[in-house]
């Protein structure tokens, strides 16, 4: 399928203002797809032009195969074409990867996120093996995930470059933490690239990003939006300003020691919007970091 923004050629693959969006659950734990319906149709209204569905904020680590594909089908009826559905489907395990590419494909994911295995480590060319296997597997476009303070494997910049030669392989999730390297990439490269870091939207954006995939985009989607926005319409002042004005939200949310899941779910719960609690290991927030979440929130909606 062809997404609304353009074929996997276009320098904005799967859109611009991309959320990683949580997977709501049910008090008892179960997954809530009506809840999924509603929160995805509501990052949209309020400026997301794509969705990141079973990445690690969406606990993809704790959810199973088939809650997966009932996820994508749910969002896609929620949204229709309007947006970009993209599928974490990485995995340990290549096979299973392949699996879970060709699971989201049949339910109607637009494009899928591949991580490099985590734990095991391979080598660079165990690495760009598996992921030429799963880009081989489906028919989907592809966005590479750098995360190796996660995984604990770099995708190295000539590595990104080899893969990039690969047809379907079209975009990466950086949170690598080398900005030199991720620079090298897109000077050697028409590879997509779009910010996992929050703090590095637009400073990514201004050196060829197509984008972000947002962890805080979950609860302020407008604001996300308004930084690339600004800095679209030639105001790079205002661009820093939202930037900058949204640094002790980015920090409360991502860097202050709990998951972005975790705080996430805390602030969409407190706002009304659907989110349940996450699932073990992972447990939800205190009340003490809750409300501190809460006007942290409250004075950058305020501004």
């Amino acid at each position: 399928m062809t997404n609304p923004h353009g074929t996997s050629c276009s320098p904005r693959p799967f859109g611009r203002t991309l959320c990683a969006m949580v997977t709501p659950f049910t008090g008892a734990g179960a997954l809530d797809l009506d809840g999924a319906r509603r929160l995805a149709a509501h990052l949209v209204a309020q400026g997301c032009d794509g969705l990141v569905l079973n990445g690690t904020t969406g606990e993809s680590p704790t959810t199973t195969d088939a809650e997966k594909a009932e996820l994508i089908g749910a969002v896609r009826a929620a949204v229709g074409e309007r947006v970009s559905l993209v599928a974490g489907v990485g995995t340990a395990d290549t096979l299973h990867t392949v699996d879970l590419a060709l699971a989201a494909e049949k339910a109607g994911a637009d494009g899928v996120l591949v991580v490099s295995p985590y734990y095991s480590r391979p080598p660079q060319d165990a690495l760009e093996a598996h992921f030429l296997q799963v880009a081989e597997a489906s028919g989907l476009p592809v966005m590479l995930y750098d995360i190796p303070g996660r995984t604990g494997t770099r995708i190295e910049p000539e590595t990104l470059v080899r893969l990039a030669a690969h047809p379907r392989i079209v975009a990466v999730k950086d949170c690598s933490y080398d900005f030199l390297g991720t620079q090298k990439v897109l000077a050697r490269t028409d590879l997509a690239y779009y910010a996992g870091c929050d703090e590095h939207i637009l400073a990514l954006y201004a050196v060829g990003a197509a984008g972000c995939v947002s962890t805080v985009a979950n609860v302020v989607p407008s604001q996300v939006a308004a930084i690339l926005n600004a800095f679209d319409a030639g105001d790079t002042a205002r661009a820093t300003e939202l930037q900058l004005r949204a640094v002790p939200l980015i920090e409360a949310m991502t860097a202050a020691g709990l998951p972005g899941t975790v705080t996430s779910k805390a602030l969409l719960t407190a706002l009304g919007l659907p989110a349940g609690p996450p699932r073990a290991p992972l447990r939800p927030a205190g009340r003490e970091t809750a409300d501190g979440l809460r006007a942290v929130y409250e004075e950058l909606a305020a501004g």
